[in-house]
């Protein structure tokens, strides 16, 4: 009650009419500029600013012009297999002999490469389009790894030419040798579907992996070159693992997209 009288008060002496009236204390404006300055930092870094950002893809190391699938082109037995799995041969090489009623046929290599998988078997029964090798088209030993990532088709227009890529290798783990580092050399214009990616990795099973969530887009990265690794290539760790690579081992890429300004990530 004390203090409604003192209110009441105060409303009924206009003598304190023309008292100045303190609208802020002076820690209050400082308060009040500093949160401008906050807000209109935010501001210009929202538009002039930006966010780096990534896409996680699978990969498979190969070379650059990628494997095919030798076929049989008839229907027969296999009565003898002239190659062996890791074996290079040239061009028109022979691979398998199939007895036919017409008589043999020897199945030879499209285009010279190296043997990354047999399928035949003495005396197997075989058709016309069954599976006899994967020929990875390399023509010399040292010819340089590639890796082929299989991205998304959604965020391949954002891969940029040149873009940094880090590699986890599955046979090379990454908490004990590092990432292999690489630059994207090119982006596809068109998704790959699975029979794309199975006649140029010579592998139809990673080609169902890399298409279950729908068509990817192949990058084709150059792996960095290092005379001081016993793989050949740079790697985040010194050293790196203690063995060369080979094709058709897989591994995970991390792509590194356009940066983008934060503005865009709040317009639709």
């Amino acid at each position: 009650m004390q203090f409604r009288q003192q209110a009441l008060a105060k409303l009924q002496s206009p003598e304190e009419l023309d008292l100045p009236v303190r609208l802020a204390r002076p820690q209050g404006w400082a308060a009040l500029c500093v949160t401008v300055l906050v807000m209109a930092a935010a501001s210009v870094w929202a538009v002039t600013g930006s966010v780096p950002s990534t896409v996680d893809a699978p990969a498979v190391l190969t070379h650059a012009e990628g494997s095919y699938l030798l076929q049989s082109p008839v229907a027969g037995q296999v009565t003898a297999v002239l190659a062996e799995e890791d074996e290079r041969l040239s061009a028109g090489a022979p691979v398998v002999e199939v007895r036919t009623r017409e008589g043999d046929t020897v199945v030879r290599t499209v285009a010279a490469g190296r043997i990354t998988a047999l399928a035949a078997d003495i005396g197997r029964i075989v058709q016309a389009g069954t599976d006899i090798a994967a020929v990875e088209k390399v023509a010399h030993a040292d010819d340089p790894l590639y890796a082929t990532v299989y991205v998304p088709a959604q965020n391949a227009a954002s891969v940029p030419a040149q873009a940094t890529v880090d590699l986890t290798v599955q046979s090379a783990p990454a908490q004990r040798y590092g990432v292999l580092r690489g630059r994207v050399v090119r982006v596809d214009r068109t998704a790959q579907t699975r029979t794309r990616i199975a006649a140029f990795l010579g592998d139809g099973a990673l080609a169902e992996q890399f298409t279950a969530k729908g068509p990817p887009v192949a990058v084709l990265v150059r792996l960095l070159p290092s005379s001081r690794t016993r793989s050949g290539y740079r790697w985040s760790s010194a050293d790196g693992p203690p063995f060369r690579l080979t094709s058709m081992t897989t591994a995970t890429a991390s792509v590194r997209l356009t940066d983008r300004r934060p503005l865009d990530w709040l317009l639709p």
